[in-house]
């Protein structure tokens, strides 16, 4: 035998012993006393060629059903029970959408505390009321994401206020800035048209414009969800054909409540959406038509130019609409939501504000500079997950949540 005809050799082929575990029948009762056993050879895999075994005498052959047949009930009835699961799932998630409602304090425990923990440490740093308590005050409302012009104004009146009241001591000074703030909050709203609007007849249009990742599509279907419930009839315009998943994510939410979701194919021409959306809601009488926009960078002169196209074809077919333009924010990002309502107010005729996951975030004092400095009213608030989280904004409740324990003098 030559060096490689070891390696040419075909290796004999192993033997294997299959034990037939179950179904057995066993006569008598008595389990026999050498086991069934099947030899099996191994072979390696070639096309055509299987490997037959012989099914022992006592297993009929029509209770052996096919491999196939075996993982095919396994996966259908492995499909079903998930179905069943997923189908739970959403009818108990739409149930608890509709009944659940986080309360506003509960929803601004965040911030309420970050607002605390740097009052406290201000107030422990007290020693005398000079130019030096002011510096530090202004610092402390800069780091509540008051912002600096509002936090520079707020400085100036509570120095007046202080002097006007002559406080000195620390329970005084504590009690002049803190009813100070809450009346600076209260008193934007004074004047604050934080209402929804409505056509007086036919549809009332409601654009949502924001970037990315703020919670645009959610809170169409939170508040789509909401007006429904109320008795109106609702569509939904997928117009945002740009961001992967969008129009999807808003058809989801139009089967979970019922809602007609007009969509268009990926790419299109958002303007088309609206239009056929516009369309849709005239020939279904529907009270309410809610358009998700698409939210690239806001400084991006192409996206401010698809937001005037899509309403010039707006009021083309309803001339006073759309009577709400809801610019969306995301609460956790402080300044930088303060900066994108400054972009797009002005790019656009925003009429209100939806701050979203305020409760998730130590940053809710946001609300104050963008009602002072930008003078939006704050439309709507989102407090959590479902639906009932969505709430009006009420800047009273809002301070004397926001504040807490540091209220004084107050019912709270």
């Amino acid at each position: 035998m030559g060096l490689f005809d070891f390696f040419k050799k075909k290796p004999a082929a192993p033997k294997v012993v299959v034990e037939v575990l179950y179904p057995q029948t066993w006569e008598n009762s008595e389990a026999p006393v050498e086991p069934t056993v099947l030899a099996a050879e191994v072979l390696q895999p070639t096309p055509g060629e299987a490997v037959e075994i012989q099914v022992p005498s006592h297993i009929a052959a029509e209770d052996v059903a096919p491999v196939a047949e075996v993982v095919e009930t396994v996966e259908t009835e492995t499909e079903t029970e998930t179905e069943t699961e997923t189908e739970t799932e959403t009818e108990t998630e739409t149930e608890t959408a509709v009944t659940s409602e986080t309360n506003l304090d509960e929803g601004l425990t965040k911030t309420r505390k970050t607002w605390s923990e740097r009052w406290n440490a201000f107030m422990a740093n007290f020693r005398s009321v000079d130019e030096d308590f002011f510096e530090e005050l202004e610092e402390t409302l800069i780091g509540a994401d008051v912002g600096a012009q509002t936090a520079l104004q707020l400085t100036d009146e509570l120095r007046n206020e202080v002097k006007l009241q002559n406080a000195k001591s620390k329970a005084d000074i504590s009690r002049v800035i803190i009813d100070k703030l809450v009346e600076h909050y209260r008193s934007q709203g004074v004047n604050e048209d934080a209402s929804m609007h409505f056509a007086p007849e036919g549809p009332t249009v409601i654009l949502f414009v924001g970037v990315n990742g703020v919670g645009k599509t959610t809170t169409i279907g939170k508040m789509s969800a909401r007006y429904k419930a109320e008795g109106k009839q609702v569509v939904l315009a997928a117009a945002d054909t740009f961001r992967a998943g969008a129009t999807q994510q808003l058809q989801a939410w139009g089967e979970r409540n019922g809602i007609p979701v007009v969509a268009g194919a990926a790419n299109a021409d958002p303007a088309s959406v609206v239009y056929d959306g516009v369309k849709t809601a005239i020939e279904t009488n529907a009270d309410i038509l809610f358009v998700d926009t698409a939210g690239r960078l806001q400084n991006n002169v192409n996206l401010m130019q698809e937001l005037a196209k899509m309403k010039r074809i707006i009021t083309r077919e309803l001339p006073n609409e759309p009577q709400e333009v809801l610019l969306a924010l995301d609460a956790t990002t402080g300044q930088n939501a303060l900066q994108q309502a400054r972009l797009f107010k002005d790019s656009t005729d925003v009429t209100g504000i939806v701050l979203t996951k305020l409760d998730g975030t130590a940053k809710g004092g946001i609300i104050l500079p963008i009602r002072n400095e930008l003078h939006l009213p704050v439309k709507w608030v989102g407090l959590g997950e479902q639906v009932g989280d969505l709430q009006p904004f009420d800047a009273d409740d809002f301070a004397k949540s926001l504040f807490g324990s540091l209220l004084i003098g107050d019912d709270k």
